[in-house]
């Protein structure tokens, strides 16, 4: 296990990058305590597999350090990093048993077959397969294979980090809780450090400590789920996490005053800087209810999705969803949209502009 800094990291695929656009990661500067759970999420095509393949030695960047403990491991070939890593569709070899699929990364390094024991049982055990362990893997099912393909990957104690590529893409949708759940609570009980690498928020949500949002080769954001959730720190991170993601709309300031259309809008607190550029508010849909005051608004769609509706309107040319908890209103109503004050956010450039507080 090992603390895993990234200094100063940029990536070009290209021989002689000349601009920003020309990087497929921009400068990156991070750390990954020891021990901890993190996940790398965006969409595709925002950096993920690259920073994943300089992480692990398969890529070297074009600028910047990798440093497990303080280690410089920039320049090593990845079997030189004690790196585990499990992929998206599992790795494991079919004519195998279980047990000898699990022992084969310990032999394979030379490891005393009493060592090889303890350890397989032990993986066995926190993945809940000891009863297969005779059993060949050509005869599992694909959500045991996978557990078979992460117990590859946890079986080894020497190991710096052990990182997860979408590992869950190609399992049956009710299979994926059962699963996230137990890679959860194999990283408690074994406190290895593990990197999982996904586009889906869910997943990165309910696995990892602290979530690295990304997109387009740039970090920006990162914090824990809540922190993720309640306050965006750009509007990326906003519109991609939630369901439905942040209201965002355009809006003006002048003298102080941020208005929507006509509509005057009160913010959760200062604004932090000149505010030059691109103004926009931020406002997730779970903070804004129906009123008998407030934003004008008509109902144009209601999806009832179980444990609330989402009320879809239009206000001033634009779309606001609202969540809201019993009888909605029917479509074509008009009705009045409270936008809680403490969760309306200023955003410029994308980029979140106001702190919490009372506003002066």
């Amino acid at each position: 296990m090992a603390k895993i800094t990234l200094s100063k990291l940029r990536h070009s695929y290209l021989p002689n990058p000349k601009s920003s656009s020309d990087y497929a990661l921009k400068e990156i500067d991070l750390d990954w305590q020891d021990g901890g759970a993190y996940a790398l999420l965006g969409p595709s095509g925002c950096g993920k597999s690259t920073l994943l393949n300089i992480i692990s030695g398969l890529l070297t960047p074009s600028e910047g350090q990798i440093l497990f403990d303080g280690k410089d491991v920039t320049k090593l070939p990845p079997d030189q990093r004690n790196i585990a890593q499990v992929f998206q569709f599992p790795v494991i070899y079919d004519t195998m048993t279980v047990y000898d699929n699990l022992a084969f990364p310990l032999r394979n390094r030379g490891r005393d077959e009493a060592t090889v024991e303890r350890r397989v049982m032990a993986i066995a055990e926190m993945l809940e397969v000891t009863d297969m362990l005779n059993v060949r893997a050509a005869n599992l099912s694909p959500d045991n294979k996978q557990k078979i393909s992460m117990g590859r990957g946890l079986v080894r104690e020497d190991v710096n980090v052990v990182m997860f590529d979408e590992p869950l893409t190609v399992i049956d949708p009710h299979l994926k809780w059962k699963l996230r759940s137990k890679l959860k609570e194999l990283h408690q009980r074994v406190r290895a450090t593990m990197i999982y690498v996904t586009h889906d928020q869910t997943e990165a949500l309910t696995f990892a400590d602290q979530v690295v949002v990304m997109e387009l080769g740039q970090v920006v954001q990162i914090g824990t789920p809540v922190e993720l959730f309640e306050r965006p720190a750009h509007t990326f991170v906003g519109h991609f996490i939630g369901s439905p993601g942040m209201n965002i709309l355009p809006c003006t300031l002048q003298a102080g005053v941020v208005q929507f259309g006509t509509h005057t809008v009160t913010l959760e607190g200062p604004i932090q800087g000149a505010a030059d550029g691109k103004t926009e508010i931020g406002i997730r849909p779970e903070f804004v209810a129906l009123a008998d005051t407030g934003l004008p608004a008509t109902v144009t769609k209601v999806s009832d999705v179980g444990r609330h509706v989402i009320v879809e309107c239009q206000s001033q040319g634009h779309k606001i969803n609202a969540v809201v908890e019993g009888t909605a209103p029917e479509v074509g109503a008009d009705v009045h949209l409270d936008l809680k004050r403490e969760q309306t956010r200023l955003y410029v450039d994308g980029w979140l502009a106001t702190e919490p507080g009372e506003r002066t």
